[in-house]
This record gives C-alpha cells, structure tokens and sequence, in this order.
C-alpha cells in the first residue's frame, strides 16, 4: 500500500518512513510546499496530513488533489510517532468506501 504524508516534523520524517515501512507501507514524506507538489504526489493508497505544521494553500493543494483521484484523507492536528501511528491504524481500517468511514462521520458530525 502506498502511502504519502503531507507536514511533520522534519527530525521525524525517518522514523514516519520505517514506522509505515513495519506495517507493510511504501511512504513519501512532503515537509514543505513546492510548485511539483500537485504532480509528485500521484496516486496513493491514501493520504495523512499533519494540520497543524502545514501551510492552507498546502493543505488547499492536497485536497483538491486527493478530491479529483479520489484519496482517501488521514487528518491530525498532532505530528508525533504516536499521532503517526493512531494515522496508521486509521489507515489500515480504511476499506477505501469514505461515505461509510467512522473518521468521516466524526468530521460530518463536528461540522454540524
């Protein structure tokens, strides 16, 4: 499965490659915006975006991308190992159907 990480913290970026690396994921980690961003990601399996150390218009480029393939969306505020690995296990729950995904009808709920 493959995996792309959008923000983190930049003394963390190996230890979210060889974390995802022992559950069975191939990850790319994309700390900073660049104008390759839209075109590097490709298409993962899914997408985890830490919040809270990325800028909007990186989040507004991800989104937009992940709308058009259809990508399912990990959110944390939080970028630590333990916050990577609670995005791991979502991950991992994830069967790829988002109108039925737990993580979804949280959001769903949050906004109303």
């Amino acid at each position: 499965m493959n995996l792309v990480i959008v923000g983190g913290n930049e003394k963390l970026k190996k230890d979210y490659i060889n974390l995802a690396k022992e559950k069975g994921h191939k990850t790319k980690v994309y700390l900073n915006m660049s104008s390759k961003l839209n075109k590097s990601i490709g298409s993962p399996d899914a997408l985890v975006i830490f919040t809270s150390v990325v800028s909007h218009k990186m989040i507004d480029v991800v989104q937009k991308h992940a709308k058009k393939k259809n990508i399912p969306i990990i959110r944390h505020k939080n970028s630590s190992k333990c916050a990577f690995l609670e995005c791991l296990e979502m991950v991992d729950e994830c069967l790829g159907n988002c109108n039925e995904c737990k993580c979804n009808k949280l959001l769903k709920q949050n906004k109303t």
